[in-house]
């Protein structure tokens, strides 16, 4: 027995050491935040047009993770849950702030939110700097104002973060009547924010580099408006590829001036000899804009994801993500889905600082992953978003669980449910065919809700739908984007690649339009669709009131090329509210046609 305590006694003296090495200068941490950057915007996640060659580098020298997911489909929510570890829900911060309004058109109200992050929140910044780390915030804060800056929530230092989500001017001066970006008052004429907030965050490593120091560079690209520098739009602009996924030449500039900015940061560690002591991660606060908002829009494409920012589908959730710290975390391309709220532990116990017993968490360490332990202890992601988005999205929550994802709309508590190994677009809604799948993951979500004390939305008394209104020509346009979809699986798909209703392969499946008369009269209908190779041959019905028309589905060799097709005449002899329904009454193909648009133009009368 004694002969072992020498032995006992050399390893607890190598741990005590290597304790106190550790406790000594624990790493230094860079999280490096994108605006609206989709999940397959990088060279290393697939795009065939943006050029990224540093942050491909980064993902070569470290962790890059497939399925990692941002707390919530819009800014603010996200932003939160990076700072706090807890989810948005239950900090009743779940929209971008301010929010946006209710209205008329709009049948729920949204629930009353937190306006800033909470004071007294135990932040990431808090928490890093009471174990010894000094802190920047540099960039985009949308986390409230005065009050609920950074500096109030335990950043020693801030630049350019304020209340607002979008950037003063991406080109200096940057300034916007009489506000200026905090920190950028000393700024070159035509210097380009994304660089100067690169060059701030060198300077804080350079002035730190004696001490642990975490620099939250957040930026504002490539949030809109779209504005780059002119040779880089150029150059994209020379480069753009037929038939390619992206082709955005503006966004692709901003990309490429986030991606240099990233090269700069690891060539300062690497000159300081500071990469192997720090952690850099890199990722977004939701996907891509995929829908147009403003000009140069829409930003990008997130196939095959489907959707984009604003929406509960994987397009408007899942992200990049990134993590390089050179000997500590292995180089591997990981596929298990972690969360941004999961960042707060995590970066924590990277650091190792102790979370309070106090502090609620709602995310989970994946530290585990970086020390080879494989995944940690999680069944099940969550979101709530009781809001409708700029970008078309509706009220609703979701959950995962394996593979497998639900989604529940709040306006009727109509539920979708994929299989997100077979089918990561979201094409087949299995709700119908797996039904008490749907209804216990619907239960578990509603379970959670109640659990954090989220907050849902309550019925608008105001609401009224406002009819499409009649041209000043006469004629009544009913373009896609407006339709209303009755169905499982038909949906309206915005551009950049599409602007249609497509994905018609139920033919239970309808669509509708409200629109109003002010000249009542006779009309012929004119559909414009488009109908794949071997897909044709569907009988369909359109409908107004008690007037019906038939038509047979063209095959025109594929669902993108569409034909204008005058299919009859109704008689319309009221002004005032009308609906348009469009049914399949057979469906011979794989689907029912693309849908484009429908025209009604009136009938000029021969005299």
């Amino acid at each position: 027995m004694t002969s072992r305590l020498p032995k006992l006694f050399c390893a607890l003296l190598v741990l005590m050491i290597a304790t106190a090495s550790f406790a000594a200068r624990p790493p230094n941490i860079i999280l490096i935040l994108t605006d609206d950057l989709g999940w397959k915007d990088l060279g290393c996640q697939g795009s065939d047009f943006y050029q990224t060659p540093h942050l491909d580098r980064m993902a070569r020298e470290g962790m890059r993770f497939t399925q990692a997911y941002a707390a919530g489909p819009v800014c603010s929510p996200t932003r939160a849950s990076l700072m706090t570890g807890q989810h948005p829900a239950r900090l009743r911060l779940t929209d971008w702030l301010p929010g946006r309004a209710d209205r008329k058109d709009q049948k729920m109200k949204r629930p009353v939110i937190a306006t800033n992050l909470p004071a007294g929140t135990f932040t990431l910044a808090k928490a890093l700097k009471s174990a010894g780390y000094v802190t920047a915030h540099i960039g985009k804060w949308h986390l409230g104002g005065k009050g609920s800056l950074p500096q109030d929530h335990g950043f020693d230092v801030n630049v350019a973060g304020d209340h607002t989500g979008t950037p003063l001017s991406y080109f200096a001066p940057y300034r916007r009547g009489n506000a200026m970006m905090a920190g950028l008052e000393d700024a070159p004429p035509g210097e380009y924010l994304t660089d100067r907030l690169t060059s701030e965050a060198g300077k804080f490593i350079e002035a730190s580099r004696e001490k642990p120091f975490f620099i939250y560079l957040a930026h504002y690209a490539p949030h809109i408006p779209l504005l780059a520098k002119s040779n880089l739009v150029a150059k994209y602009q020379s480069a753009l590829k037929p038939g390619a996924t992206h082709t955005n030449a503006f966004y692709a500039a901003m990309i490429e001036s986030i991606d240099e900015g990233v090269g700069r940061i690891l060539r300062k560690l690497d000159d300081l000899k500071l990469a192997n002591d720090t952690l850099v991660v890199f990722t977004s606060d939701n996907g891509g804009l995929s829908t147009k908002e403003g000009p140069n829009t829409p930003a990008t494409s997130n196939a095959p994801l489907r959707a984009g920012k604003g929406h509960l589908y994987e397009g408007g959730l899942r992200v990049p993500l990134i993590v390089r710290w050179p000997g500590q975390v292995q180089t591997v391309v990981q596929h298990a889905p972690v969360c941004s709220v999961d960042l707060f532990p995590t970066l924590l116990a990277a650091a190792g600082v102790r979370i309070p017993l106090d502090v609620p968490i709602d995310g989970v360490s994946f530290l585990p992953f970086f020390e080879r332990r494989g995944p940690p202890d999680r069944g099940y992601y969550f979101w709530h978003y009781p809001h409708y988005s700029n970008q078309g999205g509706r009220p609703g929550g979701a959950i995962r669980q394996g593979e497998w994802k639900l989604i529940e709309f709040y306006e009727n508590g109509y539920l979708e449910l994929y299989d997100l190994k077979a089918d990561p677009g979201e094409t087949n809604n299995l709700a119908g065919a797996l039904s008490q799948r749907a209804n216990d993951l619907a239960k578990k979500l509603a379970e959670w809700r109640r659990n954090i004390g989220a907050q849902m939305m309550t019925t608008n008394e105001a609401y009224e739908t406002v009819p499409i209104p009649q041209s000043a020509d006469g004629s009544v346009v009913l373009h896609a984007r407006d339709v209303t979809i009755h169905g499982v699986n038909v949906r309206y798909e915005p551009p950049a690649h599409k602007n249609t209703i497509g994905y018609w392969t139920q033919q239970g499946d309808w669509v509708s339009w409200d629109f109003s008369l002010a000249k009542p009269g006779a009309f012929t209908v004119e559909v414009l669709q488009g109908c794949g190779k071997g897909s044709g041959g569907a009988e369909v019905e359109v409908s107004i009131g008690g007037e019906r028309l038939t038509f047979t589905v063209q095959d025109t060799g594929h669902f993108q090329n569409f034909i204008a097709r005058d299919i009859g005449t109704v008689t319309l002899g009221k002004p005032g509210r009308h609906t348009l329904a469009v049914k399949p009454k057979t469906k011979p193909g794989a689907a029912v046609m693309d849908l484009r648009q429908v025209t009604l133009k009136p009938r000029r009368v021969e005299r």
